[in-house]
């Protein structure tokens, strides 16, 4: 079962697509998010979650003080699905601090080529058959979308290679856990 670890919707069990997807587990968004909220980059926090899914890593964030959560994935499925999670998570959120959380139903890269951005947290959790290519191609069209200060944390399988960064984004650090690593950038 997938939920929301903490904050005001935390222990919200949240509905997951029936295929196409791969949540985080709860030990990974727990690590991820341990360390963005000692560095104070979560309250506030303009996010984007690139790949949703159900849109746990988007609504852990909004459920711990994001001020604006935006969920993009290319599937029709997996948006109605991130939807209502998003739905339940803000009928959770306090009436003085509701957060804004919108659902696209586009793919990464039409939706970051039309975007104006802006958000200073980025989560990219794509599927592992994701090449590569891809990946770098999505993080090109992301890297001049971002705030200057931004955290991107890219979850990909430990077995895959370390992707080759593009210019403007410089890794800061690997974590790993089983078989997820995540890389964690920033722009250069």
């Amino acid at each position: 079962m997938t939920r929301i670890i903490a904050g005001y919707a935390g222990s919200l069990a949240l509905t997951v697509p029936k295929a196409g997807t791969r949540p985080t587990s709860d030990r990974v968004r727990e690590a991820i998010f341990s360390a963005l909220e000692a560095r104070g980059l979560v309250a506030g926090a303009k996010v984007l979650d690139l790949y949703a899914g159900s849109g746990a890593l988007g609504l852990e964030a909004a459920s711990r003080g994001a001020a604006e959560v935006t969920l993009v994935d290319h599937s029709r499925d997996a948006a109605v699905v991130s939807r209502r999670n998003a739905e339940r998570v803000g009928r959770a959120a306090p009436a003085s601090a509701p957060p804004a959380i919108r659902t696209v139903v586009q793919p990464v890269q039409a939706f970051l080529a039309g975007a104006a951005g802006g958000w200073n947290l980025v989560f990219l959790d794509p599927p592992y058959d994701l090449t590569g290519a891809e990946l770098v191609d999505d993080l090109l069209l992301l890297a001049p979308r971002v705030a200057p200060d931004a955290v991107i944390v890219v979850e990909r399988s430990a077995r895959d290679h370390e992707p080759a960064w593009p210019s403007g984004l410089d890794l800061d650090r690997r974590t790993s856990y089983g078989d997820t690593a995540l890389y964690w950038l920033s722009p250069a």
